[in-house]
């Protein structure tokens, strides 16, 4: 096999992570390392990751699992996968409430979470399941050119 053959093997390797959190205090710290780690597997594949969509992950895993460990009592599970182009973060919690984002409203201070996740997200779903919720947001690895 040449060197081209075994670098299209290599990007065409599914790249998926998981963790389970606890709700504690450090989670959500956790939860961002988990994103930065994921990341670094993905780049020692030979994709183009920004440095913008690292942080945009960052941030809505940090979002996503404070959402969970807020409202939602007891463990919660994140899955990073990397799909065509994006990384998909999926947060299960055991809270079956959806989420609705609030109107937007420059006085109001804190709970603006799925506003920023619903802005910097290429995709945004939500589905009750038979114990909790899940929600599903896709970031873009690359900024569009």
């Amino acid at each position: 096999m040449d060197g081209a053959a075994r670098h299209e093997d290599r990007l065409n390797e599914a790249v998926k992570v998981s963790a389970e959190y606890e709700g504690i205090p450090g989670d959500i710290a956790r939860g961002r390392e988990l994103a930065r780690k994921f990341l670094a597997g993905v780049r020692e594949q030979g994709r183009t990751v920004s440095d913008r969509a690292s942080d945009l992950l960052q941030l809505v895993v940090s979002e996503l699992l404070t959402n969970a460990c807020k409202y939602a009592p007891g463990p919660s599970l994140v899955d990073l996968e990397l799909t065509d182009g994006f990384v998909e973060v999926t947060v299960w919690d055991s809270e079956p409430v959806l989420p609705v984002a609030e109107a937007t409203d420059p006085a109001r201070v804190g709970r603006h979470g799925l506003e920023i996740v619903m802005a910097v997200c290429h995709s945004f779903e939500v589905h009750r399941e038979p114990v909790g919720k899940r929600m599903r947001a896709a970031v873009m690895l690359a900024d569009a050119g």
